[in-house]
């Protein structure tokens, strides 16, 4: 609930702490100015949104080769936003020669992020961490996703609901490739068992370490 003014003419400003995206905006009158006559005047301003969409048909997937000099960047961001109306199917992917790989992945309309350490013989027991968010994400509407990870510690949110977690073993040692794939697994790796359904549907807006890699498509 928002106050108006008290007099006649004066403005009240208000601005919200989180962006609201909408298609239409439905003001209700809660209470009127007791010592003022009745009337309401409302105005909205917003702020431009770029919006970055590829498709993909459940066969595709596009590969980002990483800057081999930013390898050593002391913490990995990755955000998107995708719909679809399939319940699974890998939405990135990324893995090394010794089976370490990180995968985020739609299994029966939840998102489940698996950080697997392949060196089992390093670390012998609970080398693997999978943590599950959402459900019901197969409604063909948008979520976005954000995975934070610095050293072992990683944030993994969904629809603003962030689960915070310490990886088994060494994340920071994680020993991965320069490529990373989005919308599947482009050649047969050493993920273990893996659904390896290729995403059908729809990213927007997917950056890594602020590079925005939809526009790179594009332009490349």
């Amino acid at each position: 609930a928002f106050s108006g003014n008290t007099n006649a003419d004066s403005v009240v400003y208000y601005k919200l702490q989180h962006s609201v995206k909408a298609r239409f905006l439905r003001f209700v009158p809660l209470d009127w100015n007791p010592n003022g006559r009745i009337g309401m005047r409302v105005e909205v301003y917003g702020c431009t949104y770029r919006s970055e969409v590829v498709g993909f048909d459940g066969k595709s997937c596009l590969i980002y080769t990483l800057n081999q000099k930013l390898m050593n960047a002391l913490k990995d961001v990755i955000s998107l936003k995708f719909k679809t109306m399939q319940s699974d199917g890998i939405l990135l992917h990324r893995e090394g020669k010794n089976g370490d790989h990180i995968t985020l992945e739609l299994t029966k309309g939840k998102l489940s992020l698996l950080i697997n350490l392949g060196d089992t013989k390093a670390h012998p027991s609970n080398a693997q961490s999978n943590i599950t968010l959402g459900s019901l994400l197969d409604d063909q509407h948008w979520h976005s996703v954000l995975i934070e990870h610095f050293n072992n510690e990683v944030n993994f949110t969904v629809d603003k609901h962030t689960h915070h977690f310490h990886t088994k073993g060494e994340f920071s040692y994680l020993d991965l490739d320069y490529e990373l794939s989005f919308g599947g697994i482009p050649v047969p790796g050493k993920s273990g068992t893996l659904s390896r359904r290729n995403f059908h549907g729809c990213f927007e807006n997917v950056y890594y370490n602020e590079v925005n890699i939809i526009d790179l498509a594009r332009r490349h």
